[in-house]
Parts: C-alpha cells; structure tokens; sequence
C-alpha cells in the first residue's frame, strides 16, 4: 500500500525482456538504504517486488500483465520514473490510498502553464469515469492528485511546483500516456451496490442517482 506521495525519482539502469516478461533495473536518485530484497516499491504508480540489489540498483520483474496494462514496457534505458516505498503504520496519509494495481493508462491532451503551476487534461477509457468526482482523488504515474474536473472521458489536474520538482510529470508532453489508477473506494461502494442490488431484484444494475437515492444517498 502506497500514498501517493513520491519520495523522489529513479532511473532506469538496464532492461532484460523475456518471452512475456521484463526485468528492470533502476538506480533511485534519493537515499533509499532502507531496502531489502522482497519490499515492494511504487514505480511510476505500478507496485513491484524487489529482486535483487547490486551496487545501488534494484532489480525487479515485471509481469506480462503488467506490461499489458501500463506504460511500463515503453521505458528505454535513462527514462526517469516515480518511486515510492510502501508506507508504514506511522506514515502520515497525506495523499489517498494507492494499491499500486493500474487499472489502464490515459493519454494526456493539454498541458499549459498556469501562473506557478501546471494545467493538465488527461483522456481515460469512458468506462473509468463514473469513478472519477470534482475534488476526489486519482492516480496519476504514481502521483497522488486532486480531480478538479472531470468528464465522460477525461479529467483535469494541477500540478503545483513541489510535485513538479519531486517528480517525472513534466517530462511528460501532450500524446505522451500514464498510468491511471482509480480510487479504490469508489470501486468498492460500486461493488457493494452492485451485489445488493442483485441480491434484491435478482439482475445486474450500474450506479446512477436513482440508485443512491434508494439507499439513502440524497
């Protein structure tokens, strides 16, 4: 379990591809002395198992599916990526809950400038919109960010000068894709509803205002 909140960046040292998996190997530009072989490590938003360690570089598989459903497989030998190390009992929360699981990928669409920080608008497949609110949290390469608009396919972000300089997100240019994780509350609730709704009427239903309504949601 991750937070959000990226510790620092890393770069990529050596790449093995296999017949369907790979095996990076990065160099964290940020003390990470801490690490031992089997701790897990958010990069660019997707949770990893630590390998093998040798000279200050971590080595970790990476799975077909993984690569099936993230940016990981497009990485080339010094791409930069987001890290962070799995929080602990005492971690403060200051981002939202992030399993490190990438539901996709997005395609950022417009990037601009505004006064100290940076305006994105990234597309997402229509099916992860009914999961995204005005104020509500995403994952975005890793990065722990706040929805400030959303539509049927696509949300907007702002990316404040600190995250800009502890991060990769302005390496990124517009047609460039992230990893897009959705909350995981929010697939939960729906999940939960989902199933009562079965329960009761004996048929698959999606969210909509009706249905919250009849569970009290008004």
């Amino acid at each position: 379990m991750f937070t959000g909140i990226v510790e620092g960046t890393g770069i990529i040292k050596e790449i093995t591809k296999g017949p369907q998996e790979s095996n990076l190997g990065i160099e964290p530009q940020f003390h990470m002395d801490d690490i031992k072989i089997g701790d897990s490590i958010s990069v660019d938003g997707v949770c990893l198992t630590v390998m093998a360690i040798n000279s200050g570089v971590l080595f970790m598989d990476v799975s077909s599916e993984t690569l099936s459903r993230t940016t990981l497989g497009a990485l080339k030998i010094g791409s930069m990526v987001n890290l962070e190390r799995a929080m602990l009992p005492t971690t403060r929360l200051g981002g939202h809950f992030v399993t490190g699981h990438v539901d996709g990928t997005g395609i950022i669409i417009k990037k601009e400038r505004r006064g100290n920080s940076w305006f994105y608008r990234i597309e997402i497949p229509g099916v992860f919109s009914r999961y995204m609110i005005e104020k509500g949290s995403v994952a975005v390469d890793g990065i722990s960010l706040t929805i400030n608009n959303c539509g049927e396919a696509f949300f907007d972000v702002n990316i404040i000068p600190h995250t800009a300089q502890s991060t990769t997100i302005l390496n990124k240019r517009v047609g460039n894709r992230v990893n897009i994780e959705l909350d995981i509350i929010g697939k939960y609730v729906e999940k939960l509803i989902r199933d009562k709704e079965k329960d009761t009427e004996g048929k698959d239903s999606s969210i909509d205002y009706d249905m919250l309504k009849r569970y009290g949601f008004d």
